[in-house]
C-alpha cells in the first residue's frame, strides 16, 4: 500500500522553510509587489510553502506568476524568445525550440522514482531511496536557477470540478515549459483552492535546465517522490522529462487510482476519441498503444476526438464508464504525419491560425520539415544537431535524419477540425463503451479482435508487446508494454493489474454499460503472413475500418467469430467498411490478416507466463486466462494444424 507524506520531505528539508509565516517572509523578500499580490490570491498554505522552498533554495534572480491571462502568457512567450528557448518561424505563431542532441527524449535510465525503505516497486521501474535522492538535490539544485526567473503557473489536470481531476503547480526557469504548458493544460490560477479542497490533493512539479549544455545532461535527474507527489527535473529540456504536469503527474495519478481509489478510478496512457456510427450514433472509444505505434492517428480518424495521449477514468452513478483528458493540447510525434494519414492535424501544422512549437524538426527559411511528410524536402536546413545537408553523416557515419524520430508539434487540440471542445471540457466527461490495446507485431496478433469477457480484457492490455521507440533514449529492442502504461506504473505491477481485474469486473457496471475491450494490430507484413517482403499489410487509412467494425460490434450491429484469443470480425462485415474509404478488400487479405498462427500465439503466451512469473502476487486470473486461452488453441492445432483460417471456426 502506497502511503502518502511518508518519510523527510527533500523540498522542506532542503529549502528549510516550515511555516506559512515563513513562506510570506519570502516571498515579501523576493518578489516585486506586483507577483505578491498575484501570490497573495492563493491561500493553500501547503502550496505556499512549496513555492517558498523552491524559492529558497533554487535562488532564482526573479519570480514570475503566471495567473493564465492573456498578458502573463504573452510574458511567457517573449521571456522564451529573449532566452533563445525558442525562436520565431515565418508561420504567425510558429516557434521552433531545438532540445540538446543528448536530451531528444525521455531519459529512461535517468529517471527514478523516490521511495522509502521496504516499498514495493514495479519490477519495470527505476528507483532511488529518499536519503539518495535528499543528497542529490543537496548537491545540484541549490543556486541552479541563479541569473534566471522562477516562472510559477496553476494547473488542473483535466477539466474543473471534473470528479478525476487534480490540480498541480508547475515551477520551471524555462519559458519554453511554462509555454508548453499552457498549450496543453487548463490554467486554474482562480480556481486552485477550491480544487484542492475538492479533490484532496495537489501535484508539485519543479523543473529547472541549469546552463542547458551537453556536458549537464549526465547528471540529469528526474526524480518523483510518490509520497510527497513531487517530482524534480534537472539538467534537461525534453518536455517529456520537463513538463511534469505530462508523464510526472500521470505516475501520481496512476498510483492514487491503483491505492487509493480502487473500483472508483484509473489513470490511463490512453487516447479518448468517438465514431460516429449508423443513424448518427456517437460511441466513444478510449485506447492504448506505445508511443510510436500509431495511437494519435488512431484518435484523429474519430468524428469526435478528444484527446491522443492520456485518460482519467470513473464509474458514475449509472453505472456508465465515464473518462476526462487530462491534457488540453497535444504533445504529438510529426514524424509520418501527412496529409494522407492526418488531414486535420496537417490543416493545423500547414495552415494560418493556430499556434505551434515546433520541436527538433528541419527549418529551412522559417519553415519546418520532418520526416514521412509527404511534402518535397529540401536539401539543407538546421535541425537538432546544427546545419544540416542531405547525405551528412554523424560521428559514428551514419547518415543524419532530416528530423529527429521523436520531432514533436504543440499545440491546442481545440484547433483541429474534428476535435470535441465542448465535450472534451464537460467535468461529466464522455462515456466509454470501447477499450482497445495497440502494440507494434509484425507476425503474431490480427489487426482487430474483442475479449470474450472483462479477465480476457485486462490480459490483452497486459500482454502488450513493441519495439523500443525513439520516445526512449537508452532503450533497444523487442519491449513488453503491459497497458502502455509500464514506465508509469510506479508500484508493484501486480497490485495495479490487481486494480485492473478489480475496476472492469465491478458490479457497478450492468450488462448494458460495460464497457468492450479489444486488441489491435496495425504492424502484420507480408512476409510474416505467406507474402513476400516487409510490407505492411495494410495502410494508416485502414485504421477507421478496424475502429468502425468496434463500433458496429460494441452496439450490437455485428456479431463476431468466436475463437480462443476472443471475437474476430467476419469478411462480409468489413467489406462494407473498406468500400467507405474507397478501398477494396479481397477475401485473400482477410485470410492473411487473421488466419490464427495457433505456435505464434502459443509463444506469445508463454513469453508473457514467463515475464509475469518473475513479480510477486499476480493475480491468478491472468494465469488462468493465459492456460484457457492455450489448451483451446492447442486443441484447434490438433484438429486444423497450426495456421487456421476463419472459415474453419464458422
Amino acid at each position: 500500500m502506497l502511503e502518502l507524506r511518508k518519510g523527510e520531505e527533500i523540498l522542506l528539508t532542503v529549502g528549510g522553510i516550515q511555516t506559512l509565516d515563513e513562506a510570506r517572509k519570502v516571498f515579501s523578500n523576493h518578489l516585486p509587489a506586483s507577483e505578491q499580490k498575484k501570490l497573495a490570491t492563493i491561500t493553500t498554505s501547503d502550496a505556499l510553502v512549496k513555492i517558498a522552498n523552491s524559492i529558497v533554495m533554487c535562488r532564482p534572480e526573479a519570480v514570475y506568476v503566471n495567473t493564465g491571462s492573456e498578458e502573463d502568457i504573452q510574458w511567457i512567450r517573449n521571456y522564451s524568445l529573449q532566452r533563445g528557448e525558442e525562436r520565431r518561424l515565418a508561420k504567425d505563431g510558429h516557434t521552433i525550440h531545438f532540445d540538446l542532441p543528448q536530451d531528444q527524449a525521455r531519459l529512461v535510465n535517468q529517471t527514478f522514482y523516490i521511495i522509502n525503505e521496504g516499498e514495493k516497486m514495479s519490477s519495470l521501474a527505476k528507483s532511488v531511496l529518499r536519503r539518495d535522492a535528499l543528497d542529490y538535490v543537496r548537491q545540484f539544485m541549490p543556486g541552479i536557477m541563479a541569473g534566471m526567473t522562477m516562472i510559477i503557473g496553476f494547473y488542473s489536470r483535466g477539466p474543473v470540478g471534473a470528479e478525476a481531476s487534480v490540480p498541480a503547480i508547475e515551477i520551471s526557469s524555462s519559458g519554453y515549459v511554462l509555454h508548453s504548458a499552457e498549450l496543453l493544460y487548463r490554467n486554474c490560477y482562480a480556481d486552485f483552492d477550491a480544487e484542492v479542497v475538492r479533490a484532496g490533493l495537489f501535484f508539485t512539479n519543479l523543473h529547472a535546465q541549469g546552463d542547458n549544455t551537453p556536458e549537464d545532461v549526465p547528471n540529469a535527474r528526474i526524480f518523483m517522490d510518490r509520497s510527497w507527489m513531487t517530482t524534480f527535473a534537472t539538467f534537461c529540456t525534453y518536455a517529456g522529462n520537463t513538463l511534469l504536469l505530462k508523464k510526472g503527474n500521470h505516475r501520481f495519478s496512476v498510483d492514487y487510482a491503483t491505492y487509493w481509489k480502487p473500483e472508483e478510478q484509473l489513470s490511463e496512457h490512453m487516447f479518448i476519441t468517438g465514431l460516429t456510427g449508423p443513424g448518427g450514433r456517437k460511441t466513444f472509444f478510449a485506447g492504448a498503444a506505445p508511443s510510436g505505434c500509431g495511437k494519435t492517428t488512431t484518435a484523429m480518424v474519430g468524428t469526435d476526438f478528444i484527446g491522443d495521449d492520456l485518460a482519467q477514468f470513473w464509474i458514475d452513478g449509472a453505472g456508465v464508464l465515464r473518462a476526462i483528458n487530462p491534457e488540453k493540447g497535444i504533445f504529438g510525434i510529426v514524424e509520418d504525419v501527412n496529409r494522407e494519414g492526418d488531414p486535420y492535424l496537417m490543416d493545423c501544422l500547414r495552415g494560418d491560425g493556430t499556434e505551434v512549437i515546433w520541436s527538433n524538426v528541419l527549418i529551412k527559411d522559417g519553415v519546418p520539415y520532418w520526416v514521412g511528410n509527404g511534402e518535397k524536402a529540401p536539401s539543407d536546413g538546421v535541425n537538432f544537431q546544427g546545419p544540416w545537408h542531405q547525405g551528412k553523416l554523424d560521428a559514428n557515419g551514419k547518415p543524419v535524419p532530416m528530423s529527429h524520430k521523436n520531432s514533436r508539434c504543440t499545440l491546442l487540440a481545440s484547433a483541429i477540425a474534428n476535435h470535441a471542445t465542448e465535450l472534451a471540457e464537460d467535468p461529466a466527461g464522455v462515456p466509454i463503451k470501447v477499450i482497445t490495446y495497440s502494440g507494434r507485431d509484425a507476425d503474431t496478433m490480427p489487426p482487430v479482435w474483442v475479449a470474450r469477457n472483462a479477465d480476457e480484457g485486462v490480459a490483452i492490455g497486459a500482454s502488450i508487446v513493441s519495439k523500443a521507440t525513439a520516445t526512449e533514449v537508452g532503450a533497444t529492442g523487442v519491449n513488453r508494454q503491459p497497458w502502455a502504461n509500464a514506465p508509469f506504473i510506479p508500484g508493484a505491477l501486480a497490485d495495479y493489474m490487481h486494480a485492473q481485474f478489480t475496476f472492469f469486473n465491478s458490479n457497478k457496471f450492468s450488462a448494458a454499460t460495460r464497457p468492450i475491450m479489444a486488441g489491435l494490430n496495425y504492424f502484420l507484413t507480408h512476409g510474416n503472413r505467406g507474402g513476400q517482403g516487409n510490407g505492411l499489410l495494410g495502410e494508416k487509412k485502414d485504421v477507421k475500418v478496424w475502429l468502425g467494425w468496434l463500433e458496429l460490434f460494441a452496439n450490437g450491429d455485428v456479431e463476431g467469430i468466436s475463437t480462443p484469443i476472443g471475437y474476430l470480425p467476419k469478411y462480409e462485415d468489413l467489406v462494407g467498411l473498406f468500400a467507405g474509404i474507397a478501398k477494396n478488400y479481397s477475401r485473400e487479405l482477410y485470410d492473411m490478416q487473421f488466419a490464427l498462427y495457433i505456435d505464434l500465439i502459443v509463444a506469445r503466451l508463454d513469453l508473457q507466463r514467463a515475464a509475469y512469473g518473475k513479480e510477486v502476487d499476480v493475480p491468478p486470473t491472468l494465469y488462468t486466462v493465459y492456460e484457457r486461452q492455450k489448451s483451446e488453441l492447442l486443441a484447434l492445432k490438433a484438429s486444423w494444424g497450426a495456421v487456421v483460417s476463419m472459415d474453419k471456426l464458422r
